[in-house]
């Protein structure tokens, strides 16, 4: 199947709780906000979470995934899952990673990926809501290593809109994918504009 191909079609998954996604609709029509209901093909992806400046950020991505009736997962500490919360952050999505073990958090999710049948992970690439010269790796470390698509997700301010936008499969060539990637999110605006993060990985340096 061809990136275009990814780009454009629709795929039905098992839908959320209604209440979830009453609640979350009301939430969206509140603050005015507008989902894109539209996902890539198939069942596993990364999906980048970005501009990401607000811890507000988490309940506008929460009430989208509601509405596009999605379950989205996300990395933690392993040390967060432990009692008494545990349960709550995996029922959440939460997936531990213990970064002190032999395997780092890369190889981690990748066999994640291998392993699971669906699997959406989202990544906030900035690692922070503050501003940072740099984004993370791992997101594109992952897709590439699991040979799975990146998904664009965003959460734009200025527009309101909320949803899923370019997909692509990486093809290994770094900087050109980021091209890709500072094309999309080129007109989204986070929050607080002045804390988005430049769009860029340091080891496109190296290209």
């Amino acid at each position: 199947m061809t990136d275009h191909q990814l780009e454009h079609t629709l795929v039905h998954h098992s839908p959320q709780g209604k209440l979830g996604y009453w609640i979350s609709r009301l939430w969206m029509r509140i603050f005015g906000w507008e989902v894109e209901n539209r996902l890539p093909a198939g069942r596993k992806f990364v999906l980048i979470g970005a501009p990401h400046t607000s811890n507000w950020d988490f309940l506008f991505m929460l009430a989208a995934a509601n509405i596009m009736r999605v379950r989205i997962s996300w990395m933690g500490k392993h040390t967060l899952f432990r009692w008494p919360f545990g349960a709550l952050f995996r029922k959440l999505g939460g997936i531990p990673i213990n970064r002190a073990g032999p395997h780092g958090a890369v190889a981690q999710m990748v066999e994640r990926f291998d392993h699971s049948g669906e699997l959406l992970l989202a990544v906030a690439p900035s690692g922070t809501r503050k501003h940072v010269d740099y984004w993370k790796s791992g997101f594109y470390r992952i897709a590439t290593e699991a040979h799975v698509p990146i998904a664009c997700g965003y959460l734009d301010y200025a527009g309101r809109r909320a949803g899923i936008g370019l997909v692509f499969t990486p093809t290994g060539e770094m900087r050109a994918d980021m091209d890709r990637i500072r094309a999309f999110y080129a007109d989204k605006r986070g929050r607080y504009a002045h804390l988005e993060s430049s769009i860029q990985l340091r080891d496109e340096s190296q290209e």
